[in-house]
């Protein structure tokens, strides 16, 4: 019979012999089903695929001036379950780490219990990035403390060297390095470039040790932008705008410099204004660039845009007189007088223009009917966009043809019932100066690759080749006539004593809730120079100036006191800039003409001419 020691050692070689079938079962499965995952895990313990960002391309004023630009920096990161592993592997305790990233924290001014927080909520996260935009000091501190699981990466930094200059143009871009607004957002996946990778071989503390060319790929770099603004005229302004503003105490404003003869903007910009490097301090609202998303009730600066149509329809002529009988009319189209400031009696079309009679130019919608009117501001395609390359264009509004009334000849006429952007009123304004055609705007002028080869050019589109909105001779004709008001007309805080400005002055009443606003306008003043040979158009628009503080200065909240003096400025500053020849003296209307304009005194278009500097 067996004895108990038997049974023993039965029990005890069974029980060895069961163990060591499953060791040999774990020892198959480890080399045929389970090998490839230990492979993976191993491998990934001893390699990292890290990003490499392509760079963001660079943005150019027209004189190659850097606007917009990227600069590397670096990143922080951790891998923090690989470093509690290499700290308890090294026979370093816990407390050892958690005083290593208060250092870190310390470092990085950041506070350390919510650091380890982070990491510990991130545990299994091979890439916990800490910190960016780190300088080199930083980095070489980090570094000579020599944290296992702790790495720097490259990343890039956008930067406005020029602070909020232009900054409605370039519009920013956002932390993941694409453009938000403006450039950026327009031309976002040209300016972008593409990331490539590079995967390292990792020692036991997590530092690279190699790399196999097979495991990198190099980033393509985004292309580069040169735009038609021109920095040191958009700064000259943004320093009038932002003056007239504060001067005037008004709400917002917004300014346009274009080249009439090829249509590149040449500045843009709004008041108040923002600096691009720094969007979360700025709002929305601020951020908005107006000058083509808010369409606005022009006023007085359309009665150019209207007579220009009518002369060349033969509606009316230059030099045809209008029986205005006083300050006050009543005209057959509405029970609502029309009025002007000043009652200056009969008028011919070149002073209805040059004092902005409102009494004048009802006659003329008089005779022009819905139609003629209606056709007068679809000859400058007012009510579509103009196409520029940037976003947000509205295209302003003007009614249906089926929906005007007879009221709505005489608001149109006065800069009301239809709305336009400053963009719209400058490319308009445009015609004037090349002869009747309008421009298409531009904001590019090229492109350059990475290494700053030429890749793409945007020329101008062919003058002759756009739309007409007037023949030649009415277009100088209406130009003439334009530069008598800075010298007898409603700018002559304006004028200049170098050269010819031609131009009109705007004031219009702000509608609220449905109703014209007796105590907020917007003043304005569209102009070009020199009259001779235009190089520049101006449309200068101030919204809301405080009425009575303009009157306790002594001053009027029209156009020509609220928006004249900074325009003029603008002009005679930026031509000044690019040396364009003084202007002959202005010569007087011809006799025909003359004989039929208020208060005509041939003295006052006498000036002395300076050379520009």
């Amino acid at each position: 019979m067996p004895t108990f020691s038997t049974f023993r050692a039965a029990f005890v070689l069974i029980s060895v012999g069961v163990a060591f079938t499953a060791l040999m079962g774990r020892v198959a499965f480890l080399q045929t089903v389970g090998r490839e995952h230990t492979i993976r895990m191993a491998d990934r313990q001893q390699h990292r695929t890290e990003p490499i960002q392509g760079r963001r391309g660079c943005i150019f004023d027209s004189n190659g001036l850097l606007m917009a630009g990227t600069i590397q920096q670096r990143a922080l990161f951790i891998d923090p379950k690989f470093m509690q592993q290499c700290f308890e592997a090294d026979g370093r305790s816990l407390v050892e780490m958690d005083e290593a990233m208060e250092k870190l924290a310390n470092l990085l001014d950041k506070d350390s219990f919510e650091l380890s927080q982070m990491l510990g909520e991130r545990y299994e996260s091979r890439f916990v990035k800490i910190a960016e935009n780190l300088d080199d000091t930083t980095c070489a501190e980090i570094q000579r403390m020599d944290l296992p699981g702790v790495g720097l990466t490259p990343m890039h930094l956008r930067t406005y060297p020029m602070g909020a200059i232009a900054s409605h143009v370039l519009g920013g871009s956002g932390k993941n390095g694409h453009g938000l607004e403006g450039v950026e957002l327009k031309f976002d996946k040209l300016l972008s470039g593409k990331n490539g990778y590079k995967r390292t071989l990792k020692d036991s503390r997590g530092r690279s040790i190699g790399i196999a060319a097979e495991d990198y790929l190099p980033p393509l770099h985004g292309q580069h932008l040169v735009l038609t603004i021109d920095a040191n005229i958009q700064m000259i302004v943004e320093q009038e705008l932002a003056n007239t503003c504060s001067e005037t105490r008004a709400k917002r404003g917004e300014a346009i410099v274009m080249d009439p003869q090829t249509g590149d903007v040449l500045a843009m910009a709004n008041w108040p204004t923002f600096n691009p490097e720094n969007l979360d301090d700025s709002i929305a609202e601020t951020r908005r660039n107006r000058c083509l998303t808010d369409p606005y009730e022009p006023g007085s600066t359309i009665k150019p845009f209207i007579v220009g149509p009518a002369i060349a329809a033969k509606k009316t002529r230059i030099g045809e007189v209008w029986p205005i009988g006083g300050k006050s009319y009543k005209s057959p189209l509405r029970s609502k007088l029309v009025t002007d400031v000043y009652g200056y009696g009969p008028l011919s079309t070149w002073d209805v223009l040059v004092k902005s009679s409102n009494v004048g130019m009802t006659m003329l919608g008089e005779r022009l009917r819905q139609r003629g009117v209606y056709d007068a501001f679809g000859s400058w395609q007012f009510g579509k966009m103009t196409g520029i390359e940037l976003p947000g264009e509205d295209p302003g509004y003007v009614k249906s043809l089926n929906k005007w009334g007879t009221s709505d000849i005489v608001s149109a006429v006065q800069g009301y019932s239809v709305m336009v952007t400053p963009m719209q009123l400058a490319r308009g304004f445009c015609a004037f100066g090349n002869g009747g055609r309008l421009v298409q705007p531009r904001i590019v002028k090229g492109v350059l690759d990475a290494d700053g080869n030429i890749v793409a050019r945007t020329p101008a589109k062919d003058l002759k080749l756009m739309p007409e909105a007037v023949d030649p001779v009415t277009a100088a004709e209406v130009k003439r006539v334009l530069s008598d008001v800075p010298i007898r007309g409603t700018a002559t805080k304006a004028r200049s004593k170098t050269w010819n400005i031609f131009g009109k002055t705007g004031t219009a009443h702000v509608a609220k809730n449905g109703n014209y606003n007796d105590t907020a306008y917007t003043s304005s003043f569209v102009a070009g120079a020199p009259a001779e040979r235009p190089r520049l158009v101006l449309a200068f628009i101030i919204h809301e100036p405080d009425r009575n503080h303009m009157v306790s200065q002594g001053l009027m909240y029209y156009g020509g006191t609220v928006a004249g003096p900074g325009a003029g400025k603008i002009m005679e500053r930026t031509l000044s800039y690019l040396q364009v020849p003084a202007s002959p003296a202005l010569p007087p209307p011809p006799p025909a003409i003359a004989n039929v304009l208020v208060n005509y005194n041939p003295k006052l278009y006498t000036q002395t001419a300076s050379v520009a500097e």
